[in-house]
């Protein structure tokens, strides 16, 4: 009886190791990367001001589409096929997808800089040194993934803590210049110093050449993922955009100001969605009838927590947001309440994404991902036409709860369409 015993609950304890350890580490990885983009933007946004902070914060945006497209054809695929294979499988993977991401980076970089240099004033320069840093942002960004799919999420861990210790000097000497190119170039050169030595940890170069092979292999995943992932973050730059055509650049830093304070909470919620989507597939498999349960304890943990952080920067004094801010401060501290709100739906939406993942409902979650995004641009622009930049606020709160409602509406739908398609069919003579 013991012996049974222990070989029914070791590998209990193991699994559970396992699982705080993946958790544990995408949480540090995390933590480290959240915390140290929460301080670029403090940092920039004390020495620039409202303005240049708002260009700055084009520049920033811009990347984070870029980001999603190298994401959804490199890094998504590979996480996906690659996870937990052998080593040279996963390294001949990583070789191709790393180099997938470096020609997407030198590419749209390519046009970043051509179009910086046309535009001229102060956003063309930023844009132009944009596209000189982003393929080192973009393979950076890629070896976090690689050493993830490995299960190695500690080398992940390492290579942002490269990233973060050589921003302190680029970002003292880009201070000294004053400028929001300085800036850019300062944050993408020490992108690019972690990039050359995710090369070292890991031992493998980038094959750029056969990004084309790569992208053919993984065209049934990548294209999919890359619709999904860039929906949203092309919503943020055509919101960041146009409230900037409508209202000024000092609104867009104003916006930008107000989320940069939500950046602890919301570096503690990306970490967990690292676990998120395989505990509701866990769920699914040894209880199905629970996963709309843990999808609704998920979401409304987060939501709530959203709340509770909102309510404490609410309580924060002036002089902590003027030390935090500059003075980008008084513009954003007029936003906390509706980002809060926003960043809580979004929050409650993520338990229902969770779910439908879990059950593999594609087309519900492409669906429920393209309404949100139409919401968040038309809420953000009309509100911005409407009442200005705390208009813009609102409407994109508003957008974003009603985005989560829907996610839970498809939810619902799929759970249904699954128990139905569970009954067994009853056959009479």
């Amino acid at each position: 009886m013991t012996i049974e015993g222990e070989k029914t609950t070791t590998p209990a304890g193991s699994a559970k190791r396992a699982l705080l350890g993946r958790l544990s580490w995408g949480l540090a990885d995390q933590a480290a990367s959240s915390m140290s983009n929460f301080a670029v933007g403090i940092y920039v946004a004390r020495s620039l001001g409202v303005t240049a902070f708002g260009v700055f914060s084009l520049a920033w945006v811009t990347y984070g589409v870029v980001l999603n497209v190298s994401r959804g054809l490199s890094t998504d695929p590979l996480v996906v096929r690659f996870s937990g294979v052998s080593d040279a499988s996963w390294r001949g993977a990583v070789a191709r997808s790393t180099g997938t991401a470096l020609g997407v980076g030198t590419a749209i970089g390519a046009v970043c800089l051509l179009a910086g240099l046309g535009l001229g004033g102060r956003l063309g320069p930023a844009f132009a040194c944009l596209g000189v840093m982003l393929p080192g942002l973009l393979l950076q960004d890629a070896w976090r993934f690689g050493f993830f799919a490995a299960g190695n999420g500690r080398k992940a861990f390492v290579n942002d803590v490269v990233w973060g210790v050589a921003l302190v000097p680029a970002m003292v000497v880009a201070a000294h210049v004053g400028s929001v190119a300085a800036f850019v170039l300062a944050w993408g050169a020490s992108a690019a110093v972690a990039a050359a030595y995710g090369c070292l940890q890991s031992g493998i170069r980038p094959r750029m050449a056969e990004a084309r092979g790569w992208l053919r292999e993984q065209r049934d995943l990548g294209y999919r993922y890359l619709v999904e992932n860039v929906s949203l973050s092309g919503a943020s730059q055509l919101r960041a955009y146009g409230l900037g055509a409508i209202v000024g650049v000092g609104a867009v830093g104003a916006v930008r100001g107000a989320e940069l304070l939500m950046g602890p909470f919301l570096a503690v919620l990306m970490g967990l969605s690292l676990v998120t989507v395989p505990e509701a597939a866990r769920v699914l498999r040894q209880a199905p009838h629970r996963l709309g349960a843990f999808c609704l304890r998920l979401g409304g943990g987060q939501a709530a927590a959203a709340l509770l952080w909102g309510g404490a920067l609410l309580l924060m004094p002036d002089r902590l947001g003027d030390l935090a801010l500059g003075d980008v401060w008084h513009s954003s501290s007029h936003l906390i309440v509706a980002i809060t709100f926003s960043v809580a739906g979004a929050g409650l939406g993520t338990g229902a994404a969770a779910g439908l993942r879990a059950l593999g409902a594609a087309r519900r979650s492409l669906r429920c991902q393209l309404f949100a995004s139409a919401c968040y641009v038309g809420g953000g622009l009309g509100g911005a036409a409407l009442a200005a930049t705390v208009g813009s606020a609102w409407g994109v709160a508003a957008a974003t709860v009603g985005g989560s409602a829907v996610w839970w509406l498809q939810l619902r739908s799929a759970l249904r369409e699954r128990d139905h398609n569970s009954v067994p069919e009853v056959r009479t003579a």
